[in-house]
């Protein structure tokens, strides 16, 4: 994910990197020898069809903008679910940390600390998990040896966290250090967890259906391919400044739809979640007070951009 400083309008317009504009060059690039197709067939081919004109485009422009309007709005709730489901993740671990670290009695901090870290791997799990890559490496430092061992041997690694976090509170609950109701309160917190879960693997699994996003995308790409043999009547030797701006316009709406519809991925607008996982960790160790834990750096939005995944 990309995160910029605000920009003054004009250098706004020069932006690249963290736009769509990279993968559309060639089709724009496309557009252009059509454009340039277009007028030199109009000027030297008497056969040419003159009666195109632009009314046949506009009345499609304005369906095609609403069905791309449609397809954003819908891959944007993706995208915001996806992070509010991992805002619901960090409010729930903070809630479990603080609750371990305030139980009564005396109390080992190495196992309320083990504790703490299972909860930072919980999120280093779900990551790897959502985006199909390996956690042997962020999980080994994070989870004891015993729940690490499980943890690798499990399908849904997230879940077994989970489950041992249950288990870990549930040993409180014998020993007298949790009551009926804190186990409880507990119990809710860890039922967000799994709630965040099922919430990311509903987006992860489920997209957007596939007949309906080969539809848009069929009829954008037409479009634009005929446009510049509509334009040229009225437009002449400007053909192709306006057909790359109404392609551009077009293909960019249904390259953002379809880059933001998975929130999970590691493109420049999906979600930050490995700066997510790591500011987690820093509020959690915070709290802990662990001496051990050595902080991970977040990245700030600065200038040249950063790019947070």
């Amino acid at each position: 994910m990309i995160i910029r400083p605000k920009l003054h309008w004009f250098r706004l317009l020069f932006v690249w990197r963290g736009s769509v504009l990279p993968q559309l060059v060639p089709r724009l690039l496309l557009i252009l020898a059509l454009s340039i197709v277009a007028i030199f067939m109009h000027d030297h081919m008497r056969s040419y069809p003159a009666g195109l004109g632009t009314p046949p485009f506009a009345l499609i422009g304005i369906a095609l903008a609403v069905f791309l309007g449609f397809r954003n709005r819908a891959s944007y709730d993706r995208w915001w679910e996806g992070r509010k489901l991992w805002g619901e993740l960090a409010i729930c671990a903070r809630s479990l940390a603080r609750q371990a670290l305030s139980l009564p009695g005396e109390r080992d901090p190495a196992d309320t600390r083990r504790f703490i870290a299972a909860l930072g791997g919980f999120a280093h799990a779900l990551r790897h998990q959502l985006r199909g890559t390996d956690a042997r490496e962020d999980l080994a430092p994070r989870l004891p040896p015993e729940l690490y061992a499980r943890v690798i041997d499990a399908q849904c690694r997230p879940a077994t966290i989970a489950l041992w976090l249950g288990e870990w509170v549930a040993a409180r609950v014998r020993e007298g250090s949790i009551d009926g109701f804190g186990m409880l309160a507990i119990d809710r917190n860890l039922d967000a967890l799994s709630e965040v879960i099922g919430g990311c693997e509903r987006l992860s699994t489920t997209p957007l259906p596939f007949s309906y996003s080969v539809m848009i995308h069929r009829t954008v790409y037409l479009f634009c391919a005929l446009l510049p043999f509509g334009l040229v009547d009225g437009a002449g030797l400007l053909t192709p400044l306006f057909a790359l701006l109404l392609a551009y316009a077009f293909m960019a709406l249904e390259a953002i739809a379809a880059q933001i519809e998975d929130p999970f991925g590691t493109e420049e607008n999906d979600l930050a979640l490995n700066t997510m996982c790591a500011a987690l960790e820093n509020a959690l160790h915070d709290m802990a007070a662990d001496p051990d834990f050595r902080r991970v750096p977040a990245p700030v939005s600065q200038t040249p951009p950063h790019i947070l995944d």
